[in-house]
């Protein structure tokens, strides 16, 4: 097995909930030393304290805590306390990298912003993750940040009410950003010898992900609603169709080639022909109509030969999966992260390079490095 690839890297987590402790684990799960720096004061990182209903009360590792604290050391440190201040700058000295999450404002506050941490260190990397960027003393919350960036407003049935996504996608956003940030500033410095600043914004991230729907408001003047699965400029494309046993499907046809091929499946290949569906163009305007007939014939069928048949074809399509199911795939297999000491997580690294296996990583720490 070759050497991870940041072996002689440590990183620095000054950061709590999701974003930056994702970025963490992304650094540990490839080779790195990350010394999580928990708040002493509230007795660690909130999500130590965010359970569901079948979690035991005294728990300091429930699974929120787990998604994204792989690898790492717990180190608690009370920043207001200078014997504990002197410790972290210690540390600061070795640092290549540091992930930071407070609001405007609050690192200065604590002598923990780029500006003093890279007089120790002028090599140190900083990235630092706000709500709403520098200027805006605002704390970021997922939730208000889907609201605010217009992802509620686009999701969820048209004649239903705006609808918040069921994971915290603004955090995973940032979370990237983060990480492209930083690579880059690593790949700067190897070149330059000189640390830097980089700054991600949930609201920021957000708006860049908005992709097509932001460009057909600004491209085109379209105002994009709410369609619940549906596609703004496909048809078909998103949208769950019931099988004869109940179960449900998804189709994603790219181009008209696609759907050709989907419609000798079920059988009715006039449908292709018709002037009203045979374009994507026409498909979109003729929507409602569309998706009836498909409906239709799709609840004939039943799901697992019908799928059959279709990625026979080359036609993309999928089963709308439980949880559960997810993990019965032999790709999302090969994502989770194992020891033998506790129950499987989820790895942040999802691309593999050539020559390099994955490494073992430490299950998440308890508090202060408590098992």
């Amino acid at each position: 097995m070759q050497n991870p690839i940041f072996k002689d890297m440590l990183v620095l987590e000054l950061a709590s909930v999701l974003a930056g402790p994702s970025v963490g684990q992304f650094f540990a799960e490839l080779g790195a030393k990350v010394i999580k720096i928990e708040n002493a004061a509230t007795q660690g990182d909130v999500t130590r304290r965010w359970k569901v209903s079948s979690e035991p009360a005294d728990t300091d590792t429930p699974a929120y805590f787990c998604a994204v604290n792989w690898g790492k050391q717990s180190l608690p440190l009370d920043l207001t306390c200078q014997d504990d201040l002197r410790q972290l700058y210690k540390l600061v000295e070795q640092a290549d990298v540091v992930i930071a999450s407070y609001k405007p404002g609050d690192a200065e506050k604590l002598k923990v912003d780029y500006s003093v941490l890279s007089s120790i260190n002028p090599r140190v990397i900083y990235g630092h993750i706000t709500g709403y960027g520098p200027d805006d003393e605002r704390a970021g919350y997922d939730a208000v940040v889907q609201a605010e960036s217009g992802f509620m407003y686009l999701n969820g049935e048209p004649d239903g009410a705006p609808t918040k996504m069921p994971v915290a996608l603004m955090d995973i956003l940032t979370a990237h950003q983060l990480k492209e940030g930083l690579l880059v500033a690593l790949l700067q410095r190897e070149r330059s010898g000189k640390g830097q600043l980089v700054q991600v914004s949930l609201l920021e991230a957000a708006v860049s992900a908005l992709a097509n729907q932001a460009t057909g408001f600004l491209v085109a003047g379209h105002n994009p609603q709410r369609l619940g699965s549906e596609h703004p400029s496909i048809v078909p494309y998103g949208s769950a169709y019931t099988t004869k046993e109940g179960r449900q499907l998804v189709l994603a046809i790219g181009d008209d080639r696609q759907f050709r091929k989907l419609c000798a499946v079920l059988d009715a290949p006039e449908i292709a022909d018709n002037p009203k569906y045979s374009t994507n163009y026409n498909r979109v305007q003729h929507r409602n109509e569309i998706n009836e007939l498909l409906r239709s014939l799709i609840l004939e069928q039943e799901r697992e030969p019908l799928l059959q048949k279709l990625h026979q074809q080359h036609v993309p399509a999928g089963a709308v999966n439980t949880i559960p199911e997810v993990f019965e795939l032999p790709q999302a297999q090969h994502m989770l992260l194992h020891h033998p000491e506790v129950k499987p997580g989820i790895r942040q690294v999802a691309f593999q390079m050539a020559g390099q296996d994955r490494r073992e990583i430490t299950p998440p720490p308890g508090y202060g490095g408590k098992t």
